[in-house]
């Protein structure tokens, strides 16, 4: 028999198993020394809004049974080696959902990766991090995984789809995720088990016929009378399929210019520019949780979503926290050499000392009129890119960050030190105005305030800008048709996930790459 429940917990009883299994057993009038009875939990959320934190759970009582699995979904995989084939251009998260689904289709994947595989990766981030060198094919977005492997491994999603939330979720328990992604309101994987479980995924494909390949980037499309028929690589090699799923991230300039070079019908794309603000994770958790600067061992790290809309210049803008990494890291995001790019990441137990989260302000097309007549369906991206080059500039040519206390820069004064950091590269005192355009600059200053405001403890000169926070979306999007997620133009064609400006998220990539995979297939395979 089961019985279900909603309980409202201490930190302790949620999060100890055995008080977890009284507090379930008294609310069900059973005694605690029962061993006929199993308790679990299904949703579990934290409520910070009293002086006293509670957990808020969903829980499933199972008397004289035993509990089925949480699993719904079992995927089944099939060989493939001998089908027609699919070439996916991207080994993130939609490449390597796409390659899957096409598996359970019964289609073969070709995987085209121009990065590393996960753990080769390693090396080029210690680069980046230690000796500044940025390998333009190898780093924090580029390479096996995308840019979520090595930087956090947050699985939020707006979307509403839950039963395809749902089935990526499994597929990932599947591959090595704890069961606890399937429990949590705000679910997270942590970036020290994130490698093992890509190269989980990749073995899957390679196991039932489909190729991953490695160190291998696009250079041109086969293009025969507005049909993509496959690509040609770097190497000179053509590689064909039934169609073409381009999966490559919001940071693939060189497929964005090829798009364009080639007359494929491109658009400039709104997205959102700031920088990274890091506090000491005892700080937030004080105001979070309202617990002086010891949140006991039970709450996990706490986080913060700050949003506050602007007017300047006559238009309103959200400045907003983005990718907010408790107990985390702030680590060089930059897939070039001669710019400036951060990001954030944490590891599974959230640990760190630190906390960090991007704040940004919405960038319209209308704040960018001289880019967009000079470079039309790419004027957001050279935006950016001139930007990110400011931030290396004022950083002093290397990966060292451009900083300022978050009090001084409301102030205008540069600072006279700066916080211990995360950010490994280290960090330079500027005056971020200097590398911020002023529209971003100003209404940064405005949130600021605002968030003091809301957050009691926040806006205060122990926090410090760290930029340039810039990856936040795509700044292209790639059109296609709202039904058959085809491109507008060029038949066999799928523009796919973050980079193509459809998702924005590892479980929105993934969920975007299924649906590709699945609009393709039903369109052209035989």
């Amino acid at each position: 028999m089961k019985k279900e429940f909603n309980l409202q917990l201490s930190p302790q009883e949620a999060y100890d198993p055995v008080l977890f299994q009284e507090a379930v057993l008294r609310k069900a009038g059973i005694s605690i020394d029962s061993s006929q009875a199993i308790a679990r939990q299904v949703k579990r959320s934290i409520d910070a809004r009293g002086r006293a934190v509670k957990v808020n759970v969903q829980a499933e009582l199972f008397i004289q049974e035993s509990p089925p699995s949480l699993l719904d979904h079992q995927p089944e995989y099939r060989n493939v080696s001998n089908s027609d084939p699919i070439v996916i251009v991207g080994a993130g998260p939609a490449g390597l959902f796409a390659a899957l689904r096409a598996i359970e289709l019964g289609v073969k994947p070709i995987v085209i990766e121009r990065g590393k595989d996960v753990r080769s990766r390693r090396r080029d981030l210690a680069a980046i991090n230690k000796d500044h060198i940025v390998n333009p094919d190898s780093n924090y977005c580029f390479g096996e995984g995308g840019a979520g492997t090595y930087s956090d491994g947050k699985l939020y999603t707006r979307s509403k789809k839950r039963g395809d939330i749902r089935r990526i979720m499994e597929i990932l328990v599947a591959h090595g995720a704890t069961e606890e992604i399937l429990v949590d309101a705000h679910p997270h994987i942590g970036t020290n088990k994130l490698p093992k479980l890509v190269e989980d995924l990749r073995e899957t494909i390679r196991n039932f016929g489909g190729e991953v390949i490695f160190d291998t980037r696009v250079e041109d499309f086969i293009l025969e009378e507005n049909e993509l028929k496959g690509v040609i690589t770097h190497l000179g090699d053509k590689i064909t399929g039934m169609g073409v799923i381009l999966a490559t991230g919001h940071s693939a300039r060189d497929i964005f210019h090829l798009l364009h070079q080639k007359e494929i019908i491109i658009e400039a794309k709104p997205f959102a520019l700031g920088v990274r603000i890091e506090h000491s994770q005892h700080l937030i958790d004080s105001i979070q949780y309202h617990c002086g600067l010891d949140r006991g061992p039970y709450l996990p790290a706490s986080a913060y979503s700050l949003v506050h809309q602007t007017e300047l210049y006559n238009k309103q803008r959200g400045v907003f926290s983005f990718c907010m990494c408790p107990g985390g890291f702030i680590v060089p995001a930059a897939t070039s050499p001669g710019e400036l790019v951060v990001n954030g990441m944490s590891p599974s137990r959230r640990d760190s000392k630190y906390a960090n989260s991007g704040i940004v302000v919405s960038v319209e097309l209308e704040d960018l009129p001289a880019h967009y007549q000079k470079f039309g369906a790419l004027a957001a991206m050279e935006f950016q890119a001139a930007v990110e080059k400011r931030a290396w500039i004022a950083g002093g040519k290397t990966q060292v960050a451009p900083a300022q206390r978050m009090v001084d820069f409301v102030n205008k004064k540069v600072s006279s030190s700066l916080l211990d950091t995360s950010y490994q590269p280290g960090l330079n005192s500027v005056e971020m105005r200097e590398v911020l355009p002023d529209f971003i600059s100003e209404r940064l200053a405005m949130a600021f305030k605002a968030f003091g405001n809301k957050m009691r403890g926040y806006y205060t000169n122990d926090s410090q800008l760290i930029g340039l926070e810039s990856r936040t979306s795509s700044p292209v999007r790639i059109p296609r048709d709202r039904e058959s997620f085809e491109h507008i133009q060029i038949k066999r064609l799928y523009p796919c996930g973050e980079g193509a400006g459809y998702a924005g998220g590892i479980v929105s990539a993934a969920m975007d790459g299924e649906r590709c995979t699945e609009r393709l297939i039903a369109a052209y395979a035989k």
